[in-house]
């Protein structure tokens, strides 16, 4: 199971998934991985272009957004201005309606007190007229209309004249100007009061707005403006630091690489490690821009070369400050790389504890290391292991490497035996020997010295002495005690061995003889089997030729119970005979089915059953099996569906074929329940013919499909205990399918329903000559 890692991702499947998507191990984003800005801009080069268009959009949209909201307050300014004409004019209207000789006598109190009312200005022109709208009173004098006639100077005016405050508020034009005027009538229409303003005066607070917000947006966009340009000539400047950083990392890089080794940054804090590129090349690794989480690191180290969490966290608690270790990571490709990594933690005193070091791929010495090891041990273990005392000595004679065999023999201890003792001061050491002396070497003085001693225990020893290459000595010492003892004992020992060797000539004597009779078993074995198969034979031969004298009174039973059935010849008289005579016709008509089924499978293992292949026209075949069986399943309304092209045919016996047919659907209705479904299927493929018949009955279970077609076999469920059978009906069909040349198969979830396959060859193959048992 995966363990959780406290300094990173979870262990055990995160690289796993790394590698699957593709990702590699996380790259060095400290040491060699790409700037922020860099990735932004190479990463996202439609941002980068977009950025333009999105300064201008956004303009826009300002722009927009602050025209719509002046044209409203535009509209709202406009809305107001009308509201207090319309009402100011009403309210003259109605005071002058209200006292006549206020038009005559108080006109311009009038005028004043309305002026100070509402919410008018000095830009406003307040206006009393008689019936012809001859200018009575004016506020304020200064217009020069006194005594003038209205509508000759209000131009596009005459619905206001003629309509009054029914009119409402118009734009008029007054000495080429533009303005807003409203007239009301009184009631008996002999005055009328008008208020009008020049259109500037009114939108004059409203165009200093627009004015001031046109500026805003200019200087915004500007200020916009000004940035994008700083944007991009960072951004090109940024590109060009960049890739002067890239070719210098490059060419550390390639360094690295051809050096085998690679550098590598842990932030213990964030449990992050950064490796270079250098470092991904030696294990195999595709490169990414990624961090690499500690428990990605600790699942590619081998388990048996330390605990990596272990180190973490005497890196963390400031036991150690530095690392130097070699251990094994596993490659990309499945093998283990020896690498050498060194590290030193930044800042001791620093919070946040971060190494940066080297990794050295090492394994080349490591295998060469471990070689060398390995041969020194086999070696030492070798002689060791050697019954021989082994001692050999340097050209300056001093003690090189022994065995305990020659400590042993020579009475010394480990202490004395130590690299680099000089030969006269361990003889000295020596136990003494009771004897020795020199054997003659048969090949002269170049083939060094042979001794006989004997120790002081009564052992004997030969002693072979060999000059190395170097100008030292090897001794191997062999124990020949056992030898000068047995040589009196050579002639008991050969007596011994002549009685050993009649012993074992007895011995396989008898198993000559087991073995003869093991053959004898045998043969009287054979003898037993082929007098069983003969006598299968004879039976099914015997069955084969009862078949008229089994059918005929069978026959003659069911007849004669039609008959009775039917009453053809009269009443029966009661109605229990009836039910009789309905029991003998189905009793007779199933042991009728059960003996054609058996006679059926004697011929076929007595080799009786003739195979007459012609062409065959599938499909019309079919339809007349499904014809047979309809009635059986309308009874228990079973949908039958046949799916066979017209132009399928093969060649084969018609009679086989349509029995294996009539045998498999009848099964098949038989096993599936009220409203079940029946599929029948034919294609062709490989040269043969699939015809498949599958229900939704209520299956085999698995234990019992290894027991299917065999004879007499059922398996019993709940629709075989209502349903008798001789248990032959699969039996047969797969013995036809095999003496064609095909072969039946059966597929079967119990409670879901089976399938049932026969596979017959299209063309003309030759029969089988082995029945299925």
């Amino acid at each position: 199971m995966a363990k959780a890692d406290a300094w990173g991702a979870p262990e055990g499947t995160a690289f796993e998934r790394r590698k699957a998507r593709g990702d590699g191990l996380a790259g060095n984003t400290r040491l060699i991985a790409e700037p922020a800005y860099r990735r932004l801009l190479a990463a996202e080069p439609l941002l980068r272009r977009s950025i333009p268009a999105l300064i201008i959009i956004f303009l826009i949209v300002i722009a927009a957004l602050r025209v719509l909201s002046l044209m409203n307050e535009r509209d709202e300014v406009e809305r107001d201005v009308k509201a207090v004409l319309g009402l100011a004019a009403g309210q003259m209207a109605n005071a002058i309606s209200a006292d006549p000789n206020a038009a005559a006598s108080g006109a311009i109190d009038l005028l004043e007190s309305t002026s100070r009312q509402g919410a008018m200005g000095r830009s406003h022109v307040l206006v009393i007229t008689d019936n012809t709208f001859k200018i009575i009173a004016v506020s304020p004098l200064s217009t020069g209309w006194q005594g003038r006639s209205l509508d000759s100077l209000v131009l596009d005016g005459q619905p206001l004249f003629m309509f009054g405050d029914r009119a409402g508020v118009m734009d008029v034009s007054i000495g080429g100007q533009d303005w807003y005027a409203a007239v009301s009538l009184t009631r008996d229409r002999k005055n009328a009061a008008a208020v009008l303003v020049p259109q500037e005066a009114v939108f004059d607070s409203w165009r200093k707005t627009v004015s001031l917000n046109v500026t805003l947006f200019v200087l915004t966009a500007g200020v916009l403006i000004i940035i994008l340009y700083a944007y991009f000539g960072q951004a090109s400047r940024a590109q060009t630091a960049d890739r002067i950083y890239l070719e210098a990392h490059q060419r550390i890089d390639m360094a690295l690489v051809r050096g085998r080794c690679g550098l590598w940054d842990w932030d213990m804090v964030r449990g992050k490690m950064y490796w270079s590129r250098s470092m991904y090349d030696m294990l195999g690794y595709e490169p990414c821009n990624s961090m690499l989480s500690f428990g990605e690191v600790d699942e590619i180290i081998h388990p048996e070369d330390g605990d990596l969490f272990e180190l973490a966290n005497k890196i963390v608690e400031r036991e150690i400050d530095h690392i130097d270790q070699v251990f094994r990571m596993r490659h990309a490709d499945g093998q283990w790389v020896w690498m050498r990594a060194r590290a030193q933690v930044i800042d001791p005193e620093a919070p946040e504890i971060q190494l940066i070091g080297i990794a050295v791929d090492v394994t080349e010495q490591r295998h060469l290391a471990l070689r060398s090891e390995a041969a020194d041990l086999r070696l030492r273990t070798a002689i060791e292991n050697i019954n021989e005392s082994f001692v050999l000595w340097d050209a300056a004679q001093r003690l090189i490497m022994c065995n305990s065999k020659f400590q042993k023999d020579n009475g010394l201890s480990d202490r004395d035996v130590m690299p680099g003792a000089a030969r006269a001061v361990l003889e000295e050491r020596m136990l003494a020997f009771a004897s020795e002396r020199r054997l003659a070497n048969t090949n002269g003085p170049q083939g060094g010295a042979t001794f006989e001693r004997q120790l002081s225990d009564g052992r004997w020893l030969q002693v072979n002495e060999l000059r190395t290459r170097d100008g030292g000595t090897v001794s191997v010492g062999s124990d020949i005690t056992q030898i000068k003892l047995h040589q009196e004992k050579l002639v008991d020992s050969e007596r011994r061995l002549m009685a050993t060797i009649h012993d074992l000539s007895l011995a396989r004597r008898a198993e000559e003889e087991r073995a003869s009779e093991l053959v004898e078993l045998n043969r009287k074995y054979m003898r037993e089997t082929e007098r069983a198969e003969a006598a299968n034979r004879a039976k099914s031969e015997f069955l084969a030729n009862m078949s008229h004298e089994l059918r005929t009174p069978l026959n003659a039973i069911i007849g004669f119970s039609e008959l009775m059935e039917q009453g053809l010849f009269g009443p029966l008289g009661s109605p229990r005979y009836e039910e009789y005579a309905n029991d003998i016709n189905g009793s007779g008509k199933y042991l009728l089915g059960v003996i054609n089924d058996i006679l059926d499978m004697s011929k076929i293992e007595a080799g009786q059953f003739s195979m007459d292949r012609e062409e065959i026209d599938l499909c019309p075949l079919i339809r007349e099996t499904v014809r047979v069986i309809s009635l059986q399943a309308a009874e228990k309304s079973i949908t039958v569906e046949t799916r066979i092209a017209d132009t399928m045919t093969l060649f084969a016996d018609r009679r086989a074929i349509k029995q294996i047919a009539i045998n498999l659907l009848s099964n098949a209705v038989k096993f599936t329940g009220q409203g079940g479904h029946i599929s029948v299927r034919a294609r062709n493929t490989s040269g043969a013919l699939v015809l498949t018949i599958e229900d939704n009955g209520c299956g085999i279970p698995k234990e019992a499909l290894s027991k299917l077609g065999r004879p007499f076999e059922q398996v019993q469920n709940q629709f075989s205990k209502n349903h008798a059978g001789s248990g032959l009906g699969l039996a047969i069909s797969r013995s036809l399918a095999e003496l064609q040349g095909g072969a039946l198969k059966i597929r079967s979830t119990e409670g879901v329903g089976t399938i049932v396959s026969v596979r017959i060859p299209v063309k003309k193959a030759a029969p089988s000559v082995k029945a299925a048992a």
